[in-house]
């Protein structure tokens, strides 16, 4: 990895600078909706199934709509999508905020109003992500993704928490905050340059929405980089059992907890704002494998920790390994997939990420239960570094992988992936 300590701001490419600042607005918008919605809703009814029911809502438009939305992607202009979805989820919110000053929301309103932003951002998604190397050079990729990245980080460490602080001044005022954001979004998208199909539209067929499925198939780097990125995830839900950790090992209050939850995004905030800085050159498959590596080793002095310290400084390591590696399978999938299917395969991506996530925390609950919290991080530290092993085994020349890009790449010229 080289330090580019000269390297120009990638905020001065104006498509990218464009794209960064719409990217951060609705990120905070979405993350202070998040906390005044689930804090509105356990007012009204105090039960804590409906803060389930909320991720519920999200969650399915998003595992239905995934492919369809890949296919859609690929087929429709990128930035008209991101465009579209974004104004639904203003619209949303606007309506949230209106029917809450006036006083005529109840529960089904709010997971109505809910699930109508989950089908909106189950489209945003795979066109957003498919936009970024269409923005930039294909060398600073993975800077760009590394600078979105600290967007999203940041949005998520400070949004949370200033929609706390507007919501003493009541939910309403948080969506209109939130729903202006949202506008702000949108009207910074109107301004990038439209990104023009590289290919004829075809007609939505099972070949055509399962493309993705199939490519990821056939392209072993993107078959290894997505199915780590689903292993590794599975594995390391060390973070869902933090308030077991905190009460029982830790012995700490409510302020501990905030700690150790705050410690993995501001250890991959850094690191990405670190990777915004400087571009790999080389060495990139072991890099992302030593990571993930270095994800298990951290899991597993977090669990053995007893003292809140070390806890933090494991936490806080996880989160920076985690986003080397998430840069780099990032960059990795988008550089290897023509621009005609990236919609598709990010879809698919999609698909595995949101699943992973939800099954890792499902995992680590009933291991936890079987075995006790410190157990189940432990098998969860134990298996991720079982999967890098296998994973180099089964994927030579993904571990062998020099660049991001496959031009140029000698190792990849030499053994071709495909």
């Amino acid at each position: 990895m080289q330090t580019e300590m000269q390297t120009e701001s990638l905020l001065r490419h104006r498509p990218f600078a464009l794209f960064w600042c719409a990217r951060i607005a609705s990120d905070f918008g979405f993350q202070m909706m998040s906390v005044a919605v689930g804090w509105q809703i356990y007012s009204i009814t105090g039960r804590a199934l409906d803060l389930g029911l909320i991720g519920l809502v999200q969650f399915i438009p998003s595992l239905l709509l995934a492919l369809p939305a890949g296919h859609v992607a690929d087929q429709f202009e990128r930035r008209r999508i991101v465009l579209f979805a974004q104004i639904a989820q203003w619209l949303a919110i606007a309506l949230l905020a209106t029917l809450t000053l006036t006083r005529s929301l109840h529960e089904a309103g709010i997971l109505g109003i809910v699930c109508v932003i989950g089908v909106a951002r189950a489209f945003e998604f795979p066109a957003l992500q498919s936009m970024l190397p269409a923005l930039v050079s294909r060398t600073i990729v993975s800077r760009a993704m590394a600078m979105t990245s600290a967007a999203d980080q940041a949005a998520m460490i400070m949004g949370p928490a200033l929609g706390g602080l507007l919501y003493v001044a009541g939910p309403g005022v948080v969506y209109a905050v939130a729903a202006t954001l949202y506008f702000i979004a949108a009207a910074l998208m109107t301004r990038l340059p439209a990104q023009p199909l590289t290919q004829r539209p075809e007609a939505a067929s099972l070949k055509t929405v399962f493309a993705g499925v199939h490519f990821i198939r056939e392209r072993k780097d993107v078959l290894g980089v997505i199915s780590l990125d689903l292993f590794a995830v599975l594995l390391g839900g060390a973070t869902a059992l933090l308030p077991i950790f905190a009460r029982n090992i830790l012995h700490t209050g409510p302020w501990g907890l905030g700690l150790l939850r705050a410690a993995p995004a501001a250890g991959a905030l850094l690191m990405s704002l670190w990777l915004a800085r400087h571009r790999m050159e080389r060495q990139v498959g072991k890099i992302m494998f030593a990571s993930v590596a270095g994800f298990g080793i951290a899991t597993i002095v977090f669990a053995l920790s007893t003292q809140l310290w070390l806890s933090l400084i494991a936490l806080f390591a996880l989160g920076a390994f985690d986003m080397v590696s998430m840069v780099i399978r990032g960059a990795l999938v988008q550089l290897d997939t023509p621009d005609a299917m990236r919609g598709r395969v990010s879809a698919v991506n999609a698909i595995f990420i949101n699943t992973s996530n939800q099954l890792g925390e499902f995992e680590s609950g009933l291991l936890a239960n079987w075995v006790g919290a410190v157990g189940a991080t432990l098998v969860g530290g134990v298996g991720t570094l079982l999967v890098v092993g296998l994973w180099m085994a089964l994927f030579p020349s993904l571990r062998a992988r020099q660049r991001l890009s496959l031009q140029n790449d000698p190792v990849v010229a030499d053994h071709p992936t495909h």
